[in-house]
């Protein structure tokens, strides 16, 4: 299944965001997550994957619907997070699942060896999401189900930061953008060779204060994307600089209620 020694330098990064996340279950989280195992409909017995686990939230509901007959496996890139699962699991006393570090684009199983296979929120990390998909549709049985949640490339405050940083030259890129569209999760659905496609849409939006969406980049160097990080090679008065420009961004989305703070989230169900 592969070792932290194989990692790349953005996995490991990437890990290592996640293992400091110590309070990451709410109720956004929660309810974000068990609506994808909801629309699974997950039944008594099924084997079912699910891909950067994280804490265990899907895992545990899976559990709980699968039953006694049923397995489930969680595979996470972070001991930080499979640590809180754990927990958990030992917790609701459950048995019949069994948790995995590994980087979720190395694992190789058996073909046609589950029922289900969820991931929630996660396929964004992934530095080659086709080949994912493909996997995907292997492991799967004939009929099987597989569902993901990612977000709107207008999600979170990464326009914002997008936008500031191009005043300076700069292209930030949006993890959000490869799986953006309802047209981008289907058109590479079908590439790796699914069929009855449902995609759903959630809206998580709210209005926040100017000082809850400082929380999405505190100004400094560490940028999460596949697809490298262009912030690390610039001075500390440069980032300011850029930050300076990022809260000008929402200055200048501030209404009475505050400032409108897009989260929608794409449900995604296919089947082999």
């Amino acid at each position: 299944m592969g070792s932290r020694a194989s990692l790349s330098d953005y996995k490991l990064r990437l890990a290592a965001s996640f293992d400091i996340r110590v309070n990451y279950d709410d109720e956004y989280t929660v309810s974000r997550a068990t609506k994808l195992v909801e629309l699974a409909q997950l039944k008594d017995g099924h084997s079912v994957l699910d891909l950067a686990t994280g804490t265990g939230i899907v895992a545990v509901a899976a559990a709980r619907a699968v039953g006694a007959e049923g397995n489930v496996i969680g595979v996470d890139i972070s001991p930080g997070m499979l640590d809180q699962a754990r927990k958990k699991i030992r917790a609701e006393g459950l048995q019949k699942i069994e948790l995995i570090e590994a980087d979720v684009e190395s694992l190789n199983f058996e073909a046609e060896s589950f029922d289900a296979i969820v991931c929630s929120s996660a396929l964004m990390w992934l530095t080659d999401i086709p080949a994912t998909l493909r996997n995907c549709r292997t492991w799967l049985k004939t009929g099987g189900l597989l569902a993901f949640s990612c977000y709107s490339e207008s999600s979170f405050m990464i326009p914002l930061l997008v936008r500031a940083c191009a005043k300076f030259g700069i292209s930030l890129p949006n993890c959000n953008e490869p799986l953006g569209t309802h047209e981008r999760c289907r058109e590479l659905a079908q590439e790796a060779g699914f069929d009855k496609i449902d995609i759903r849409t959630e809206q998580f939006s709210s209005y926040l204060r100017r000082n809850d969406g400082e929380w999405q980049w505190n100004g400094d160097s560490n940028w999460i994307d596949p697809r490298g990080n262009p912030l690390a090679r610039f001075s500390s008065e440069r980032l300011r600089e850029m930050r300076a420009a990022y809260e000008s961004e929402i200055d200048g989305l501030a209404t009475d209620q505050g400032f409108w703070h897009e989260i929608t989230m794409f449900l995604v169900m296919v089947r082999k």
